[in-house]
């Protein structure tokens, strides 16, 4: 069996993009400005209403940021922010996973640079996530590529399985949001992790399993 994770909502408490906005803003690495039109895209979102990806505009406000200053922001905002607001039963399924020798990893529209420390935490590696250009090791402000959201994040794991000869039928995947359908229509096994309310309407119709995690190693 292979177990990939959605992150946001489903290993942590809230989002990851949101706990390194607000570190980068404590570290004055970036200004409120920059970010005030946030918010009303993460509403349209959870209401299930955005029909573009947005992770593109919350990284704008990165460009011109050395890559090593990066990375230590998401040091920092792990530390900080995302282990405190890791959901224990998350982290059960992740180490009883791997203590039976099953692969895991992350897939996630979140970025790279975000994600890594999360992984080194679980001793984890190849997660797939939105990636950052930079260019002469300093940040452009834009996604590599596109961001894996939705059918994207899909299109990035089907390609991944088939790259390590692994079925979909060995796949089980768990996220929080109606934006994964394509990926849980996919995965052999497809679980609702604190599913959002367009998410719990679906995985309650199809049969789908739905796991309620609240409590956080905080």
């Amino acid at each position: 069996m292979i177990h990939i994770f959605d992150v946001d909502n489903t290993i942590i408490k809230k989002t990851s993009t949101w706990y390194f906005l607000l570190e980068a803003l404590s570290k004055g690495i970036i200004r409120l400005s920059q970010i005030r039109y946030l918010p009303l895209d993460w509403i349209k979102y959870k209401l299930g209403y955005l029909d573009v990806d947005f992770i593109e505009d919350a990284v704008k406000p990165f460009a011109g940021i050395k890559k090593k200053v990066l990375e230590q922001i998401a040091q920092d905002c792990f530390e900080r922010r995302i282990k405190p607001n890791i959901y224990t039963d998350a982290a059960k399924l992740i180490r009883e996973a791997l203590n039976r020798q099953e692969k895991v990893i992350f897939a996630t529209s979140s970025l790279r640079t975000i994600i890594e420390p999360l992984e080194r935490f679980f001793g984890i590696e190849g997660s797939i996530a939105s990636m950052l250009e930079f260019r002469d090791e300093i940040t452009t402000g834009k996604i590599l590529g596109v961001s894996f959201f939705g059918l994207k994040k899909k299109t990035q794991v089907e390609a991944w399985l088939d790259k390590n000869g692994l079925s979909p039928k060995e796949l089980c995947f768990y996220s929080d949001s109606y934006t994964d359908f394509p990926l849980l229509e996919f995965s052999g096994l497809p679980i609702a992790v604190n599913p959002d309310r367009v998410l719990r309407k679906e995985a309650k119709k199809r049969g789908w399993k739905i796991l309620w995690f609240r409590k956080t190693q905080g």
